[in-house]
């Protein structure tokens, strides 16, 4: 069974009021959301939700569980502080895309803006296009996978998420560097790639970055520098 709401006719509260309903089971289509911000915020049932046109800020955020596919573009924060599930944005995201994100899967098929994945902390991204500045910013854990391109200062302060990029990189981040790409890491990210539907990509055409592990401690002959 699949309901329908229009944002056009029902106002957001009554809709998000009803995605968070006890026993929540089916799929669920919105339509006319004309960028409005919280779009399916907050959803913690194993549902289907098809978002048909573009969002404001941080639609599906604290997502636990749902399947959420926006065709279209979203604004700042979308999938901001998820938790498990799915995220599929068709178009481009703006910034903050994936931020805090603890679990489950954002999908991004077009471009991210910048601080995509910013302290996300087990969560795994996924980003057809390229990237904007300021990404991976004291990412805990998890894996970003860039197919495009990185803006400036990627991975600055990281901790031990892991970066994988295909195209070039403007600046690495403080303590962000380039590392061995091991089998291990080929299956990884041969597996990310299939479960976001790039299946075609191979996955020796990436580059794997990572922390230096220099900022985990204090350096007593560094005094002066902070």
């Amino acid at each position: 069974m699949t309901t329908r709401f229009d944002l056009s006719r029902t106002p957001l509260r009554e809709v998000n009021h009803a995605l968070h309903a006890g026993g929540l089971a089916g799929e669920f289509v919105i339509d006319g959301p004309l960028g409005a911000h919280s779009v399916a915020v907050g959803v913690n049932a194993p549902v289907k939700i098809t978002v048909n046109g573009h969002v404001g800020y941080y639609a599906a955020g604290m997502n636990q569980q749902a399947e959420i596919i926006i065709d279209g573009n979203a604004g700042v924060g979308v999938a901001e502080n998820m938790m498990s599930g799915t995220v599929v944005v068709k178009g481009n995201a703006s910034q903050s895309a994936g931020a805090t994100a603890h679990g489950g899967l954002l999908v991004i098929e077009g471009d991210a803006a910048a601080r995509c994945g910013i302290s996300m902390k087990g969560a795994d991204i996924v980003v057809g296009g390229g990237i904007g500045h300021n990404s991976a910013f004291m990412a805990q854990a998890g894996r970003l996978v860039v197919r495009g391109d990185a803006g400036d200062g990627l991975g600055d302060s990281i901790y031990e998420a892991r970066v994988y990029v295909r195209g070039t990189v403007a600046s690495l981040g403080a303590d962000c560097v380039a590392k061995e790409m091991r089998a291990e890491h080929l299956e990884e990210l041969a597996g990310l790639l299939k479960s976001a539907g790039f299946c075609d990509d191979d996955p020796a055409s990436y580059t794997r970055y990572g922390s230096a592990r220099e900022l985990y401690h204090f350096h007593v002959d560094n005094t002066s520098a902070y």
